[in-house]
């Protein structure tokens, strides 16, 4: 059996939770990080030193970092589809994770954390429009290669989809002001008729402590 350590409403955590499902994979979730603590614990910390979420466990098997999380469950239980054969779209999909990570996540981070995490008095206005215009202007790139394609390596979903999704979800439901941005938002429509999806990362995020 798998198990998954994290809040169900991180971000990070919803790309496992969200692979699971694609997978059909069962799983059993425990809450951690936030407000519900664990992750601080010396059990947690001996199993992933960084003290974050995900924590994900297979038959003794231990693993942090989710997109490394996401890479495995697909190679392991989804060859052939979320994670493709043939190395070429192997790699495209796993640049756009690679993207997700590098690129998009920090040009984001102050926008989320901001938004989410912090109550309006704290807020910094200034620093969380420079966030959202950085955003924008990175997700350029993505609506663009998304003009010819249902997803992002092709016809079908792969992990550079689901390493993406969950914080394509924030940036088209947070009160922001977005640029039109088409086909990211074609992509969306077509993530959002996906019953795991709507399950695992179309869910509220309240602001929660960081984890």
């Amino acid at each position: 059996m798998i198990e998954v350590w994290g809040r169900a409403n991180s971000v990070n955590v919803q790309k496992v939770l969200w692979c699971l499902g694609e997978l059909e994979v069962p799983f059993e979730r425990y809450d951690a990080g936030g407000l519900y603590g664990v992750n601080k614990e010396p059990d947690f910390l001996s199993r992933n030193p960084t003290g974050l979420v995900p924590l994900l466990s297979e038959d003794g098997f231990d693993l942090w970092e989710s997109n490394t999380i996401v890479r495995y469950l697909a190679a392991r239980h989804g060859a052939g589809s979320l994670w493709p054969k043939d190395p070429a779209a192997c790699a495209l999909s796993d640049k756009w994770m690679d993207y997700q990570l590098g690129t998009v996540f920090p040009a984001f981070k102050d926008a989320v954390l901001g938004l989410i995490r912090t109550v309006p008095e704290n807020r910094n206005p200034d620093k969380i429009a420079a966030s959202v215009r950085a955003t924008a202007d990175t997700l350029s790139i993505l609506d663009a290669h998304l003009q010819d394609r249902d997803y992002v390596a092709g016809d079908a979903l792969t992990v550079g989809d689901v390493a993406l999704g969950s914080t394509i979800y924030r940036w088209l439901t947070l009160e922001i002001d977005r640029p039109p941005l088409p086909n990211l938002q074609a992509w969306h429509d077509r993530l959002q008729e996906r019953s795991a999806y709507r399950e695992h990362v179309m869910v509220p995020y309240r602001m929660e402590s960081p984890a």
